[in-house]
């Protein structure tokens, strides 16, 4: 049996010119860039800083515009600015872009009704590896497509870098942040008298002289679920400092729950690259899987090197959690805890719509914070799709949206996603339980 979650493409010799392309194709980051990440994420593992990882569930070529990016961008630096301001602690920056074209599937096939009759189609796995459309032309795989998946991705960091270098992130643009956005919204009402606050605080700093870098700059990295074999393989390069091999198609990469097999073709690879990486660890995850998959990815103990990204669901958290994270602190490893609260929490509405109750997500967050301060380790961030665009993909929320709502504007070709109004409310539930804590 070959790798778990690879396409089954049908010309190798197609698959091995890409690879041989992708081989000689700029690096999208830089080795440095990546250490300085690890050093980001080290304070994390410590109870120094929190992790704010967030975007699509899955990327598509056609959504890569300036105006996607930038919402994208500006709903990630309001809702980090809500953590930073309202719970006093630094906030580290990760964007699920730049790379997330891959998604790993329960079933290697799909079958619908067509004119009336039963039509089964290889899977939809991203745009990546074939199209959304239902039709076999479109389906088979292609290898092609990874040559666009590191176009589009360098598109989308190339927009992000000249957003921040042209100052959209200076922390100036605050009230920039909420025009025409979610002014009407409780969310944006409270975020707007919170950026008044950011305003009189600058303005103080200004008059006694103080104007520091980190006012008009910011720290932004970005990250993607490393499934297929052959981009990361491809994409990993020597660092000409040290000789030491990174994954440089993204500056942090996971693993995913349905690839950590400890003797897996996944772990092997980024056992061998410098990244900072992470695991996703659900709830069939037991302590003894989490050690070792620890001992494999990080022997050196080194903090900012592994994040364990748990998603466990909201019924489960408060069960699941508990063991895991007492045994792996028993066992001395520096590790930053993560929550995801959306993959545990999914479930399909009567309309059809795959969706996600907003309570859910934020009564798993809520449960990831209540076991680690009974333990008395940090929590040490949250790890969330969404969007920066008015979608009805998620049900709840301060908007009130109902399962009859989400057929108004459903763009995903995944997992629904946050939109920008429930991505803001869930930052202050999270900058309260943070205040809490600390």
């Amino acid at each position: 049996m070959g790798p778990a979650q690879q396409p089954a493409y049908p010309d190798p010799v197609a698959v091995d010119d890409v690879v041989t392309r992708l081989r000689s194709a700029r690096p999208l980051v830089f080795a440095g860039e990546c250490d300085q990440l690890r050093e980001r994420l080290a304070a994390v593992t410590r109870g120094e800083a929190f992790l704010l990882q967030g975007g699509d569930c899955a990327e598509t070529f056609a959504g890569v515009t300036a105006d996607n990016t930038r919402n994208k961008l500006r709903v990630l630096l309001q809702m980090a600015v809500v953590l930073t301001y309202a719970a006093s602690v630094p906030v580290v920056k990760l964007g699920r872009l730049a790379g997330q074209y891959a998604k790993p599937r329960s079933s290697d096939a799909e079958t619908r009704q067509v004119d009336g009759a039963p039509v089964t189609l290889p899977a939809y796995r991203g745009d990546a590896v074939n199209g959304f459309d239902f039709t076999p032309g479109s389906r088979v795989p292609d290898p092609e497509r990874l040559l666009e998946v590191h176009r589009t991705s360098a598109t989308t960091l190339s927009l992000i870098r000249a957003f921040i270098a042209g100052g959209y992130a200076d922390l100036r643009k605050v009230h920039h942040w909420n025009t025409d956005f979610v002014a009407d919204s409780v969310a944006g009402q409270r975020y707007e008298a919170m950026a008044n606050e950011v305003d009189r605080a600058m303005s103080f700093m200004a008059a006694i002289g103080a104007d520091p870098d980190e006012f008009h700059e910011v720290d932004f990295h970005i990250s993607h679920e490393a499934l297929l074999l052959e981009y990361e393989h491809a994409l990993t390069r020597h660092d000409s400092r040290s000789g030491a091999p990174y994954d440089l198609s993204g500056h942090f990469v996971w693993i995913g729950e349905r690839t950590r097999q400890l003797d897996g073709a996944h772990v092997e690879l980024l056992s061998h690259v410098r990244n900072p990486i992470g695991v996703k660890l659900g709830p069939t995850t037991t302590p003894d899987d989490a050690i070792a998959l620890a001992a494999r990815l990080n022997p050196a103990n080194e903090p900012g090197r592994l994040t364990f990204i748990t998603r466990f669901g909201a019924g489960r958290i408060r069960d699941g959690l508990p063991d895991l994270v007492e045994k792996v602190t028993a066992a001395g490893l520096a590790v930053a805890w993560v929550c995801d609260p959306m993959h545990g929490n999914t479930f399909e509405a009567s309309s059809g719509y795959k969706t996600r109750r907003f309570d859910d997500v934020i009564a798993e967050v809520q449960g990831f914070f209540d076991v680690h301060h009974q333990l008395g380790t940090w929590p040490g961030g949250v790890h969330v799709e969404l969007t920066g665009d008015d979608v009805t993909e998620c049900v709840g929320g301060g908007e009130e949206l109902l399962e009859d709502d989400l057929a108004t504007r459903y763009e995903s070709v995944c997992d629904p996603r946050l939109n920008r109004v429930q991505s803001l409310e869930l930052a202050f539930l999270v900058a309260e339980m943070l205040r809490a804590r600390t």
